[in-house]
């Protein structure tokens, strides 16, 4: 897997101070997406032992609340195995911290396939392709109106999608 960055300190990407992993890769390309440099699934640099390190360092602070991972797509297929690995190594790790995932897939999509054990390890998902002609700039943590920010551990308890507040 490639990223193109880890950014240490973000109140943008989801509730608190949070560590934010880019990774790169994306094949929906979404009309308008925000990060369109890193739809190349080889841009940015290869996530190695050093940038783990970098990342674990990062998350290591007191004042950090949790992980993002976003990019380009964290579940493009080239991507989801080392992210569903690292997410349940930061789990284990850091039990306190939260984790947050961007994707352009829904909930539906995602629990119906074989990527649905992503759900065990990530605590908010931040679902649906961004759709320019919805998008609005009021809402909190997405970017079009189909979005949904979702409360993963009470939605797998509930059986139905919970929104999180």
């Amino acid at each position: 897997m490639n990223y193109h960055k880890i950014e240490k300190t973000s109140i943008a990407n989801g509730e608190g101070i949070r560590v934010v992993l880019w990774v790169s890769g994306c094949s929906l390309h979404c009309r308008g997406c925000q990060n369109p440099k890193t739809w190349d699934l080889n841009s940015g640099r290869l996530f190695d032992k050093e940038a783990k390190k970098e990342l674990f360092e990062a998350l290591d602070k007191p004042y950090i609340q949790g992980i993002t991972f976003s990019g380009g797509h964290p579940l493009e297929p080239e991507n989801v195995e080392e992210v569903i690995n690292l997410a349940k190594e930061i789990k284990e790790k850091f039990p306190t911290k939260d984790i947050w995932l961007y994707t352009g897939y829904s909930w539906e999509e995602i629990y119906y396939k074989q990527i649905s054990r992503v759900l065990l390890y990530i605590d908010v998902l931040v679902d649906g392709k961004y759709i320019d002609e919805q998008r609005d700039l009021t809402l909190k943590w997405c970017g079009s109106r189909n979005q949904r920010v979702i409360n993963v551990k009470e939605s797998l308890k509930e059986n139905k999608i919970v929104l999180y507040n």
